[in-house]
Parts: structure tokens; C-alpha cells; sequence
């Protein structure tokens, strides 16, 4: 009988591989989630502070340059053995103040990503085929992960490649595959180096990013990209060889409003008489009526309605929607008390709808459809209705998802997300690092350019 390393780490080819309870552990370990998307808060429990927290070895300063690793061979749901190191400083003293790292995030709960494996939305045949790393202890307990993904292609990320990957091949490389870790289709913040409570956080960082570059090694891909991940985790990452790159989304956040009334003081005069007229004639007096829909609300026939809506916007912005019909039911069945669909109703008939998820403390707009065009619906429904529910529900803030100046104008402030680059061709990296470095800049600029601009009174 051979003896087993002391740590781990396993490459998944599903989810199906880990119990529901031991990956929701690790990506958000402060909440219980229930079947159906019931959520119970752990926050209550306390921790004793002087129990002694597990460490693996930490992953060499480079954070696995090929040269340095211990890691042997990685193959689909094979084991790879880690060697003893001096354990990292930890900081998880900083991240229990993080709202990033202690509040429910749905995307990257083990329900959302099976759900889209099961569906088929996520397949070596969609050009997404799962490689989720597990860092176990040798009883095989799960220490960290994180979700992983060998990409032929660069849909459905919301981090922009593209050009990175014509020039590469122009120049007589090969870009694809490479690895993504993310949540598919998502363009939400949130923890991507998935470190349990067992765990020192630092070290179990060090050894995941350690095991994507094995993995890109293995796999022969030509880089690693974590996109949406925490700032904390950027930041981390940079001082291993990652290069950083930013961009910006808009939220709404909650300044203790009691109504919308209330929000709607906040802003400048001028707005405000915008947002109360567009909020009029989007209704058209009343003759079309809004429903917020959860949990068992939520039947088939609203799935219908609301798939109709979903797929007229993605054959229009994406030429083929990346969700089927089947995703929505299995989301609705597994996370439907984190699901808000808002749904517009005239003359008895739905006529367009937005889907957002509920986390602890925001809510994410993610996909909006229609089968009627009137001035200002959109508006209404993924924006205006948003920061309604999000101020009776005591939520604090309101993630509006990619892209849009116009959502300025309705409250919500330019916020910069992150993303983390390891490139393995040197030529192709110092490329990007320059570029990455103008576009660092150019955003900043921009993002102030906006604040400049905010709807709020200036008191």
C-alpha cells in the first residue's frame, strides 16, 4: 500500500464530481444553500478564533512557473501531488470585511454551474468544457477550487479578446484553446479562487493559480484568463505574473432609501422629473402592469413568456443565444427562490421581462427581451423596477450588468471590474501588457469623466 500525498489537486471534468455541499462550502462558505434557493446565513455562528486553520503548501513565488513546480502530470480527474512549502501569511482577517468574500454570490454556487452543464449550454461541443480544479486534503476533503474551462473560442466572456487572438495567430501562433476560469455567460463580480474556511486563504490562492499554470501546461493552451474576479484577487495575482486589465460596468447602490420616492430625492431636479416621466409613460397610465416573480411563482408558462424574450434579444446582440430552453426550467427548479423575474403585462398578455438573481445583498439584472417596442420599457423593467425591489427587499446594491452609459442617467455609477491575464508566449505577453497599460489608463479617465456626470444632487 502506497502512501498519499498530503494535498491534492484534482481536475474535473464536471461538476458532477463534487457533492453540492462541498463546493458550496468553498465558494461561499458563510451561507447554506438550500434546494430550491433557500438561503440560511452562517454569519451568526461564531468562529472560535483560536482554532487552527489547515495550510497547504504554498506554490512557489512565481506562482508555478513551469521550471519551479512540483506538480506532477494532470489529466482529466487525475490527482496531482503537491509538495510540503512554507505556508503564506494569511489574510483572512481582511477578507471577513470584504462583502465580496462573505456575501452569497448565485452564480458560483455548485446549483448555477451544474445547472449550466446539465442543460448543455456548457460542453467540449459549446466550446466550454469543464477543467475545475479541487484542491483536497489526502482524505479527499475539498480545501479550494475553482470553475475552469478549456475555450475553443472567446463568446460569451464579456472580457474582450478578440484582437489578442487575431494578432497571435496573424504573427503564426496559436491562441486557442486556452483556459478560462469564470462563470459562463455571466459578466458578474465575484470570487473566482474559490478558498475554503479550512484553508489559509493566501496559500490556497498561491496553489490554485499555481495549478492553472500546470493545467496550461498540460493542456498545451496558451494562456489563463479570470475574469469578473474579486479586486482583492486581482490584486494577488499581479504579484504573481497575471497581468491585470480593468473595465466598467454601472451599479446602483443603496444609500438606506425607504422608497423609491426617497431615492428619487436624491437626485438633481432634472433627473428626477426624467426618471418620474419615464416611469409614467413606460406604464402608459397604467396600462401596463409590472409582477415580480420567485421561488413557485414562477411556472413553466412564465418561462415560456420570458425564453420568447430572451432569445428575440440574443438572435439580435449575439446571433445565437448561448441558453436553451431546458437551462431556464433546471435554473427555475434548483434557484428559484434566487430568481426575480419581472414581467410586463398588457391586456392580459406579457409582453417583455428581465431576469435577475438574488444574492445576499444584490441583486444582478442579467438578461432582458420584449415583443413589443414602447419608449422607456427597458428602462423601466431592468432598471427603475430593480432599484424598487432592491429597496423593499433591504438589498445594497443593484448590478446592472455589461455595458451601458444610458443606466448613468437612472442612478447607477461607473464601477471597474477586474480581470487577470497569464500569457505563456513572451512576445505575445509584453504585447499586451503594453496595451493593457494604456487601457488601464483610458479607463480611469473615463470612469471620472462619468462620477462628473452623476445624477445626485451636489450637496
Amino acid at each position: 500500500m502506497t502512501d498519499r500525498p498530503e494535498h491534492i489537486i484534482r481536475v474535473l471534468s464536471t461538476l458532477g464530481d463534487i457533492s453540492a455541499a462541498s463546493w458550496d462550502r468553498l465558494a461561499n462558505p458563510h451561507w447554506v444553500l438550500h434546494e430550491g434557493g433557500r438561503l440560511e446565513s452562517l454569519h451568526e455562528v461564531a468562529e472560535d478564533p483560536t482554532a487552527p486553520r489547515q495550510e497547504a503548501p504554498a506554490a512557489p513565488e512565481a506562482l508555478g512557473a513551469s521550471d519551479e513546480s512540483n506538480y506532477k502530470t494532470c489529466e482529466s480527474n487525475s490527482e496531482v501531488g503537491i509538495s510540503d512549502r512554507t505556508a503564506l501569511e494569511s489574510e483572512h482577517q481582511e477578507a471577513e470585511s470584504d462583502p465580496e468574500e462573505t456575501a452569497f454570490n448565485p452564480f458560483i454556487s455548485h446549483a448555477f454551474l451544474r445547472t449550466l452543464e446539465d442543460a448543455g449550454c456548457v460542453s467540449a461541443r459549446t466550446g466550454w468544457m469543464p477543467q475545475h480544479l479541487v484542491l483536497e486534503d489526502g482524505a479527499g476533503t475539498p480545501l479550494a477550487a475553482c470553475p475552469c474551462y478549456v475555450k475553443s473560442h472567446s463568446q460569451g466572456e464579456y472580457v474582450f479578446d478578440y484582437g489578442w487572438a487575431d494578432a497571435f495567430e496573424r504573427a503564426g501562433g496559436r491562441y486557442y484553446p486556452k483556459l478560462q476560469v469564470s462563470v459562463p455567460f455571466t459578466p458578474a463580480t465575484g470570487r473566482r479562487l474559490l478558498v475554503g474556511p479550512d484553508l489559509d486563504l493566501e496559500t490556497g490562492r498561491a496553489v490554485l493559480a499555481a495549478g492553472l499554470h500546470e493545467l496550461c501546461s498540460q493542456l498545451g493552451t496558451s494562456s489563463a484568463h479570470i475574469t469578473f474576479l474579486t479586486e482583492a484577487e486581482a490584486r494577488f495575482l499581479e504579484r504573481g505574473n497575471f497581468l491585470l486589465r480593468t473595465d466598467r460596468q454601472f451599479h446602483w447602490t443603496n444609500g438606506g432609501y425607504a422608497n423609491f420616492d426617497d431615492f428619487l430625492a436624491s437626485l438633481s431636479s432634472r433627473k428626477r422629473k426624467v426618471v418620474k416621466r419615464e416611469r409614467r409613460e413606460a406604464l402608459q397610465e397604467g396600462k401596463i402592469t409590472i409582477e415580480w416573480l420567485t421561488g413557485n411563482a414562477i411556472t413553466e408558462d412564465h418561462w415560456d413568456a420570458f425564453y420568447a424574450f430572451y432569445m428575440d434579444t440574443g438572435s439580435r446582440k449575439w446571433g445565437r443565444p448561448y441558453l436553451n430552453r431546458t437551462f431556464f426550467s433546471l435554473l427555475g427548479e434548483r434557484l428559484g427562490e434566487r430568481v426575480l423575474l419581472i414581467m410586463a403585462k398588457r391586456e392580459g398578455r406579457y409582453i417583455a421581462g428581465a431576469l435577475n438573481m438574488i444574492g445576499s445583498d444584490t441583486l444582478y439584472g442579467r438578461y432582458w427581451g420584449c415583443t413589443e417596442d414602447h419608449p422607456f420599457l427597458h428602462f423601466e423593467v431592468c432598471y427603475h423596477q430593480a432599484i424598487d425591489y432592491a429597496i423593499r427587499h433591504g438589498l445594497s446594491r443593484v448590478e446592472a450588468g455589461a455595458q451601458g452609459a444610458h443606466k448613468l442617467a437612472r442612478g447607477y455609477l461607473p464601477h471597474t471590474t477586474w480581470s487577470a491575464h497569464w500569457i505563456a508566449h513572451s512576445g505575445l505577453r509584453h504585447a499586451v501588457e503594453d496595451f493593457l497599460e494604456d487601457e488601464r489608463q483610458a479607463v480611469a479617465e473615463e470612469q471620472e469623466l462619468l462620477n462628473e456626470h452623476a445624477p445626485y444632487r451636489h450637496e
